[in-house]
Formats: C-alpha cells, sequence, structure tokens
C-alpha cells in the first residue's frame, strides 16, 4: 500500500469540510485578532513565552494552531502533505504564516537544517507516521542548538483501544509496527453532513518509550513528560464528556485513562 497517497487523499477530501465546521470555528479567528485554538489554550501555560521564536508546526493541517502560536508572538511556518489542507490554512492566516507542502519526512531538506527555535507538533499527528525513529530526526534535524521540541500527543494507551466497543477494550497495537493499521471510516471527527468518498487511512501507534528512546538517541534531552487525563477530540464516542477547557475525558473515573501527553525535549 501507498501510505502516502491513500492517507493524503483521505485530508485532501476532509479539509474543507473541516475549514467549514463549527468545530473548527474559522469565524471566530476573524472576529477575534486574539482568539486562540483549544488545544493552543491548553498547551499555553507549559509552552510558556513564544515571542520572536522562529517555529515550525509540523503535520499543521488546516492552520488553527499553527495561527494560534503566531498569534503568541512566535514567527511561525506550518508544514502539511495535504495541498487541500494548506489551502485552507493559507485563507485562514492572511499571511501570518508561512507555509510548505510536504511529508514530514522531507521537513529538513524543504525549510533547511538547523533553523528553528521551536519544533511544535499537535495532538493527532504521529499515528500517520511509520517510523518514530525517522520522525526523531527530522526533529533533531530541523532544531538550532538549544532549540526545543513541544509534543502533545493522543497516548498510546488510548491509540490502543477499540473506540467501537462500549465499554471500550484493549484491540489494537501499542508498539510501533512495520505494517499500518488499515481502517475504511467514511467519517470524520467534525460535525458535517458531507458524504466522504476516501475513507480509507492507514495508521501506526508508538509506544511512549518507544518515542523517548528514539529522541534521546538523536541527542535531545527530555525536559517535560506529563500525561493528561483528557484529550481535544471525542476520542471514544459515547463514553467522553466535554469540558469547559475544550477538553474530552472519560465520564466515570477520567483517572483511569492517560488519553494524551506532553512532551518537551531540547536539542543541546
Amino acid at each position: 500500500m501507498d501510505y502516502v497517497a491513500v492517507n493524503k487523499a483521505n485530508w485532501d477530501e476532509r479539509a474543507p469540510a473541516h475549514a467549514a465546521s463549527t468545530d473548527y470555528g474559522f469565524q471566530r479567528y476573524r472576529d477575534d485578532p486574539e482568539h486562540l485554538s483549544d488545544v493552543v489554550r491548553f498547551d499555553r501555560p507549559r509552552l510558556g513565552d513564544v515571542s520572536g521564536l522562529r517555529g515550525v508546526h509540523l503535520q499543521c493541517h488546516i492552520g488553527t494552531d499553527t495561527l494560534s502560536l503566531a498569534r503568541l508572538g512566535a514567527r511561525m511556518s506550518g508544514l502539511d502533505f495535504s495541498p487541500a489542507s494548506l489551502a485552507q490554512a493559507r485563507l485562514l492566516a492572511e499571511g501570518a504564516v508561512d507555509y510548505y507542502e510536504a511529508e514530514v519526512y522531507d521537513a529538513v531538506s524543504v525549510l533547511g537544517a538547523a533553523q528553528f527555535d521551536l519544533v511544535y507538533t499537535g495532538v493527532g499527528a504521529l499515528c500517520w507516521l511509520p517510523s518514530i525513529r525517522r520522525w526523531a530526526g527530522v526533529v533533531a534535524g530541523l532544531l538550532r542548538p538549544g532549540g526545543r521540541l513541544f509534543l502533545r500527543e493522543g497516548h498510546p494507551m488510548l491509540w490502543a483501544l477499540d473506540e467501537k466497543a462500549n465499554p471500550a477494550v484493549l484491540r489494537y497495537p501499542y508498539f510501533e509496527q512495520e505494517e499500518p493499521l488499515v481502517f475504511d471510516e467514511p467519517n470524520t471527527y467534525v460535525d458535517t453532513d458531507v458524504v466522504f468518498t476516501h475513507g480509507l487511512a492507514a495508521t501506526w501507534n508508538h509506544g511512549l518509550g518507544e518515542v523517548v528512546t528514539a529522541l534521546l538517541d538523536e541527542g535531545l534531552r527530555i525536559t517535560r513528560l506529563e500525561e493528561h487525563d483528557s484529550v481535544s477530540w471525542d476520542a471514544l464516542p459515547g463514553q467522553m464528556t466535554l469540558g469547559p477547557d475544550g477538553e474530552w475525558r472519560l465520564k466515570e473515573a477520567p483517572e483511569r485513562l492517560a488519553a494524551s501527553y506532553t512532551l518537551e525535549a531540547v536539542l543541546d
């Protein structure tokens, strides 16, 4: 399977529907020049002051988080392999962000080595990549000495659950596998009436230890590893509830599930 072509077709078809959805809320960004995405609002206390930093958002999709970081003062670039996603991101940003169309693994050749103070990756990104070690090499290649990775991601414990079972049960691999999990899902994670024709998607899980070890092996120093009982989308439909912070948690005893994590690392 050509996983890049399969996944690109999936994202290209969904990007306009995502941009038009109330879930992403493009109009809120246009109406309020200080509006930030829920994801970046959650990240902000951990991000600290990013003003003046040169940053890149890998797998930026339609750019709501990228624009939010720019509004916090970072000089942001965004990179994604989906031209349809980038078209929507450019419309939203109106020149406030520089966008580049490329696969993550080509980011250094496209953007240049050792150019960034901050590499940012948001929730729901790493699962589309087959090799976490290759990704860690890209992160190290993009960062200047002293530069920082900021990663918030769905927890591999969450990705291993069967989201269609109630209650959810372990079904999928926790650790990275050579072959992808292939799903044929005609829907998407936002509320939309659009009927999609490209449902196939290829994904991989990456264990928490695999992510940490890959970054350590590339010379990064871990400065934060924090697990959260929440995630930014309704990952287990019917079993989670939306909080005032824009995060979804289990309805009952949310402390049972590590739903996402924040990892920060510095290239010394």
